[in-house]
């Protein structure tokens, strides 16, 4: 496995992963590309990758998350036919290491799809098995008819970061809205 990691916006580097970014969120609340163009546009993200034999399996995107010293993966896939082999593991490792290595992260946050489902289940016992602790408090989004809460995972022991999911969500919810902030 190779990784890579993108700071601005590359088209020819998002067609590497844009299938597998719709086959994991296009019916799922997805941002739409625009938005994501318009993410790398203002700083807000980066684009980490990777490839097995040159082909792309999966991705991450990430930001930071302002007033914190937190990362946030706000996407991260692997193609449906390179599922189930590690892969997803090993990009938390590769994005846990590069967060580290950035001097600017101690802590990383992720936000789950809350009501019981197999495939959301799933979803959290992946998160649990890297690491990630699962918070109580439950956010209802006003756009988004689904639940979600956050879990994390600290990368320092003297972390800042709190571990209150509604604290939590006062950062994801920040990011998401300066995500969209600016859009025509």
């Amino acid at each position: 496995m190779e990784f890579s990691t993108s700071e601005s916006w590359n088209p020819e580097v998002w067609g590497k992963v844009k299938k597998i970014y719709q086959q994991a969120f296009a019916n799922k609340g997805g941002k739409p590309e625009k938005v994501i163009r318009h993410m790398f546009l203002k700083g807000l993200c980066s684009l980490h990758l990777v490839f097995i034999g040159g082909q792309a399996v999966g991705f991450a995107l990430t930001g930071a998350l302002k007033g914190s010293r937190c990362l946030i993966i706000d996407y991260l896939a692997v193609d449906q036919a390179f599922r189930n082999h590690g892969i997803g593991w090993n990009m938390v490792c590769y994005l846990m290491n590069w967060a580290s290595d950035m001097g600017r992260f101690d802590s990383i946050i992720i936000e789950v799809e809350a009501e019981y489902s197999v495939e959301n289940n799933r979803r959290r016992q992946f998160w649990q098995q890297c690491g990630f602790s699962l918070t109580e408090y439950i956010h209802h989004y006003i756009w988004v008819s689904e639940p979600y809460q956050a879990m994390y995972r600290h990368l320092e022991p003297n972390s800042a970061v709190r571990e209150e999911g509604k604290e939590l969500f006062r950062y994801i919810s920040q990011f998401h809205k300066e995500s969209y902030k600016g859009m025509k």
